[in-house]
């Protein structure tokens, strides 16, 4: 049954992510008044510290992909045992949407909405695959031991060096899609960000093989 675990691990992290992500987004509205340069740093903290959390106690678990073009690559690398692909993606996306609704349900909003944020263009998907590419290239070559900082790290910078803010993640995506506040990314937008983070997931692993020809260990 410790595939079960490894499931259940990634819903709950991916749910507690998305949870951190919009929640923090929801509150740091509430309170920024207006400043949006202080609700994006509100929200930017709120994340990396829950990424550093999840990953340390998740880890050991499941790998803390929390992430379906991470567990692409890891099952791509054999890192992960592809016949666990399949219910890491779904696993990850369920968990995404039952973070969305967590997050609007304590803060006593609709909790089945959907975004009206424009997040589109040329620049925006350049911006969503160098960050995911920096994501998959700072996994792959992060020393045993110390992913869960510096994945953490990387996120907190992308979120302000990227235009897009950093999604670099597909289940992210289809979660902030479903909720109406500071971090969505309305449904209309939403395939182009994933292609994009497609393509920097692999870009991420070329950058990384050209670097070295020596396998490294998952998280």
């Amino acid at each position: 049954m410790s595939h079960w675990r490894r499931y259940f691990a990634e819903l709950v992290g991916t749910a507690a992510l998305l949870c951190a992500v919009i929640g923090s987004g929801i509150m740091a509205e509430q309170l920024a008044g207006g400043n949006t340069a202080v609700a994006l740093l509100a929200n930017t903290l709120a994340t990396v510290f829950a990424l550093y959390v999840l990953i340390e106690t998740l880890g050991p678990v499941s790998g803390a992909h929390f992430n379906p073009v991470v567990s692409m690559v890891m099952a791509f690398r054999k890192d992960l045992a592809r016949h666990h692909l399949i219910g890491y993606v779904i696993a990850q996306l369920i968990g995404a949407a039952l973070g969305a609704w967590a997050a609007h349900a304590m803060f006593e909003l609709e909790i089945l909405q959907w975004s009206a944020k424009v997040r589109t263009g040329p620049a925006q998907w350049f911006a969503e695959a160098v960050a995911t590419a920096g994501l998959l290239f700072v996994i792959l070559r992060s020393p045993q031991g110390k992913a869960s900082s510096i994945v953490a790290c990387y996120i907190g910078a992308a979120y302000w060096f990227t235009a897009s803010t950093s999604f670099a993640n597909p289940a992210a995506v289809f979660g902030r899609m479903m909720s109406n506040s500071f971090a969505g990314i309305q449904p209309l937008d939403a395939p182009a960000f994933i292609a994009a983070e497609l393509v920097g997931a692999v870009l991420g692993l070329f950058l990384h093989k050209l670097l070295s020809s020596e396998p490294r260990k998952r998280l």
